[in-house]
């Protein structure tokens, strides 16, 4: 069996035994249970509250740019405010309720199976992507397309490649067309533009979906909404595609801080076909990372801010996750279990490091580690 890639020297859990882990999943399990089984009219009052503020939020903003958009300060507030209505509808809603999380209300507007989010990807791609693969074999190298979504390295387990010297533009570009990397994952363009295992005309043929509705989403953003905004179409049509950006960058930076950090584990392909589900809870933890803020911080995250929750309980309703989550982290102090969890900059500001440190192969890393420790020998004499 292949060992774990670290990216920490903290104790991440090899001190415990089979028996010791098995136990340790057995009171997750109790802690999962006793919050689902509290789920209810409270739960019921939060989502449809989320939902009507997208829903007014929108209408508000796409007003103010369609009649008042060649008015600076209008413009800015209205593409704010329509930015700030993509954020919730993607991360609180959208991503929340392709979930599952609230199929319980049997309400069909908030069905996981029915709901399709306003942005490019698809809710069938997105959920064989997210829901299946990434949840079921989370940060393990060459099964989970979100390790790097094959554009960048994150991973001693990665094969470093030229291309990976750009990590940092690679990135940016990434978070600036989030939502077209996200709809364009599942056809894994790097194994026809770079492995030549694939051939465009596969990538085409399989793209069907994608350009659906990818054309949907353009003609309703820069089309539809200018033309019938008459002398304010350009106005709405920057005002749009601003509030995209908005959107992309934000739900990016959530995604980074959540899966990126120096401190979030990867895994190389061992005996995952076998693993246990206390095994499988603790990959999660070991995989993720938190970040602490405000309670509308935690909103315009899709309370992912609490991510080794959400990798724990994915169907749970994401406003219980702040319930959760002193649980767990009590849970993993008692188990020696390595918690992470740090604010939001400081979460950032360590996935730019992994990133830099992840665009060179190891072997310069090392080199250069080495001569650090020889110069701090030499300046002690």
């Amino acid at each position: 069996m292949n060992m774990p890639v670290k990216f920490s020297e903290a104790s991440k859990s090899k001190h415990l035994n089979a028996a010791q882990i098995e136990q340790f999943g057995q009171q997750v399990d109790a802690i999962r249970r006793e919050i689902m089984e509290s789920i209810g009219e409270k739960d019921a009052q939060y989502i449809y509250k989320i939902r009507d503020f997208v829903r007014y939020s929108e209408i508000a903003s796409r007003g103010m740019l369609m009649f008042g958009g060649w008015i600076p300060p209008v413009w800015l507030f209205g593409t704010g405010l329509l930015g700030l209505s993509k954020i919730v509808e993607n991360m609180e809603l959208g991503h929340n309720v392709m979930h599952g999380q609230f199929d319980w209300l049997n309400d069909p507007s908030l069905n996981g199976a029915n709901y399709d989010w306003d942005t490019i990807s698809t809710g069938d791609d997105w959920k064989h992507t997210h829901n299946y693969i990434h949840h079921t074999y989370t940060n393990i190298v060459g099964k989970d397309h979100d390790v790097g979504y094959g554009l960048l390295r994150v991973s001693e387990a990665q094969k470093w490649e030229p291309r990976f010297l750009l990590n940092i533009p690679l990135a940016i570009q990434l978070m600036v067309f989030f939502e077209w990397y996200v709809g364009l994952q599942n056809l894994h363009l790097e194994d026809a533009l770079i492995y030549k295992t694939r051939t465009w005309k596969q990538v085409w043929e399989d793209s069907a979906k994608f350009r659906q509705k990818a054309t949907r989403q353009v003609a309703k953003d820069y089309v539809f909404f200018p033309v019938i905004a008459g002398p304010n179409a350009l106005p709405v049509l920057t005002g749009n595609a601003v509030a995209n950006v908005i959107r992309n960058l934000w739900s990016s930076a959530v995604i980074f801080n959540g899966h990126f950090t120096e401190d979030a584990e990867t895994f190389e392909i061992d005996n995952t076909e076998n693993e246990t589900r206390a095994e499988w809870y603790l990959r999660q933890i070991r995989g993720s990372s938190n970040f602490t803020g405000t309670e509308w911080l935690h909103i315009l995250s899709g309370n992912l801010s609490h991510q080794v929750e959400h990798h724990l309980f994915p169907d749970m309703p994401a406003n219980r996750y702040a319930e959760a989550a002193p649980k767990i982290r009590a849970l993993c102090a008692e188990y020696g279990i390595h918690y992470n969890e740090a604010s939001f900059m400081q979460q950032f500001g360590s996935v730019w490091v992994r990133l830099a440190k992840h665009s060179v192969p190891h072997s310069w890393t090392s080199t250069l580690q080495q001569s650090k420790q020889k110069l701090k020998s030499i300046l002690r004499f």
